[in-house]
């Protein structure tokens, strides 16, 4: 495994794919929605990282990542039903999973235009958020060089500098559980 430090330098440094200012793009609309906007986005959040954690599948396996390497202290199997230590690839899975079935419940997130979101809408959001924080964590602490070496780091960088500026606009990761990519989280917000 690499040292995160570096992995965190690396990824600072690192290309971005460049598609506008993603740090403006983050913020809610005039007239939009608040719920509407977090949902939206958070379903956008929740298919890229499908899509770029798919990339690594034969590469974390529950061998090479027997440990769910997310660099929090906090326990890694708050998606499961119980509490059990499960490789990476079954936390990932599991959390994918979770996120979308809440993600396909209407009562959670509602696909009419006249019907309420919860009051414990953003509750949702911010746990969902988290865990997906968790999943970019892994990434970067377990798979850098292997996203480098798939010339995949451009499409990472981006996806995570986006989620970053949206977690931090709308406050729903807290910074210390950003802790585990401190340092590429700092630079990232470094204006």
């Amino acid at each position: 495994m690499m040292d995160h430090v570096h992995v965190d330098r690396l990824a600072a440094q690192g290309a971005t794919l460049k598609s506008g200012n993603l740090r403006e793009d983050v913020k809610l609309p005039l007239g939009e929605d608040i719920n509407e906007w977090l949902a939206t986005n958070t379903e956008d959040f929740y298919n890229h990282i499908s899509v770029l954690y798919s990339t690594l599948g034969e590469f974390c396996t529950p061998a090479t990542c027997p440990i769910m390497d997310a660099g929090s202290k906090d326990e890694d199997t708050i998606f499961l039903p119980v509490t059990v230590t499960v490789s990476a690839p079954e936390y990932v899975e599991c959390l994918m999973d979770w996120i979308g079935t809440q993600i396909d419940d209407e009562t959670i997130f509602p696909r009419k235009t006249e019907a309420p979101f919860p009051p414990y809408f953003k509750d949702f959001v911010k746990r969902i958020l988290k865990g997906m924080y968790r999943v970019y964590a892994h990434i970067y602490r377990s798979h850098f060089k292997k996203i480098v070496h798939l010339k995949a780091e451009a499409h990472l960088n981006t996806c995570f500098e986006n989620l970053v500026f949206f977690v931090t606009e709308f406050q729903v990761v807290d910074k210390i559980e950003m802790d585990s990519l401190k340092e590429l989280v700092e630079k990232i917000l470094d204006p």
